[in-house]
């Protein structure tokens, strides 16, 4: 995702990285905090921000399976400067 600094001062920004689960078997949060990258910007300069997101870290915990799951589904992927402003959002289909 590119940021740009439209202010007229240097600043920061956190971009921050939220997914929620669009067909999970258990109770999920609307929206889970999975990354972010604070990024330093110069009045009018923009930067491309690159954020992982691994399929494990999508994982629950299953107490009849003793382990971690990740389920087939889709999900949708939203980033923003916070989880109030999410500025791009993209649903992907997880699976194996």
């Amino acid at each position: 995702m590119d940021v740009t600094n439209t202010g007229s001062r240097d600043g920061d920004e956190v971009v921050q990285l939220y997914v929620r689960h669009m067909g999970s078997k258990v109770a999920r949060p609307q929206k889970e905090l999975r990354g972010f990258e604070r990024v330093h910007l110069a009045r009018g300069q923009t930067k491309s921000v690159q954020i992982p997101l691994k399929a494990e870290s999508l994982a629950y915990w299953d107490e009849a399976k003793h382990g971690f799951v990740v389920e087939e589904e889709p999900v949708l992927i939203m980033v923003g400067s916070s989880s109030a402003d999410v500025r791009a959002q993209r649903t992907v289909r997880v699976g194996r």
